[in-house]
């Protein structure tokens, strides 16, 4: 069973596995979701502002829960 690109960028996330996110925002067929994922990394390397990264973190994190909300759960087959 292959895992959404959603459910892992969200794993990712909350566990900080910043080398899997990279990996997965350059693969990802899901433009957004590459860019959100790029502004958070930028941030999160490079500004010294932590609003800035804080809101590239949430923002990310909100369309993440946007986009699992238009995609229809995996059916497990038995």
């Amino acid at each position: 069973m292959d895992i959404p690109d959603y459910d892992k960028a969200l794993f990712y996330t909350l566990w900080g596995q910043w080398d899997d996110l990279l990996v997965l925002m350059v693969r990802t067929e899901d433009d957004m979701l590459s860019k959100k994922i790029q502004h958070f990394l930028h941030a999160f390397h490079y500004s010294p502002d932590q609003t800035k990264i804080i809101a590239s973190h949430d923002s990310l994190l909100y369309y993440i829960d946007h986009a699992m909300k238009h995609v229809p759960a995996a059916v497990m087959e038995v």
